[in-house]
């Protein structure tokens, strides 16, 4: 992963993580329509493997406010698999191409779950539940698309400007 990381880091992704955590919060009426991916997604970009922190403290975040239940099995992976794909992307610039990749992530978040859903009531209730979520998933498409299409260069761009005077 590199170098360690130092006390303006962890700071850094402390205050990423917890402002991703508010927006979502802010947003949470809107149905499926949500900036973590967009966060994660930027994260992934400029920060490389060092994203996994602030993804980590964010899911950290959302069970101690909303509490146990089986969904945080789906946020210990499903992040990590959004912020990999950007880390591996990263040199992508075109903002259309970061759109589309956050809209699949928005449209396959059912599937991306199904293996937790596979576990706890076996296949016909993965399925079940897979199917019955995909008008939000195409929400979740949607709304993705857009956010990623509007901020994610000018969010990545802040946030490199940040990152580089930061570590000066």
């Amino acid at each position: 992963m590199g170098k360690k990381l130092t006390v303006r880091e962890i700071t850094l992704f402390g205050m990423l993580a917890a402002m991703t955590f508010g927006a979502k919060w802010v947003m949470a009426p809107l149905p499926n329509i949500e900036p973590v991916s967009l966060m994660v997604l930027v994260f992934g970009a400029v920060f490389g493997w060092k994203s996994l922190f602030p993804v980590s403290v964010y899911v950290a975040a959302e069970i101690l406010f909303y509490g146990l239940g089986t969904w945080n099995f789906n946020y210990l992976y499903i992040w990590t698999v959004l912020a990999v794909a950007a880390i591996c992307l990263r040199r992508m610039e075109h903002p259309l191409g970061w759109a589309v990749l956050s809209g699949t992530f928005g449209l396959a978040f059912g599937v991306l779950c199904a293996p937790v859903d596979v576990v706890i009531g076996g296949w016909s209730y993965a399925v079940a539940k897979w199917i019955s979520g995909i008008p939000f998933d195409l929400m979740h498409c949607a709304g993705n698309f857009v956010i990623a299409l509007l901020l994610f260069k000018p969010l990545r761009n802040l946030t490199a400007k940040l990152y580089r005077r930061m570590r000066q």
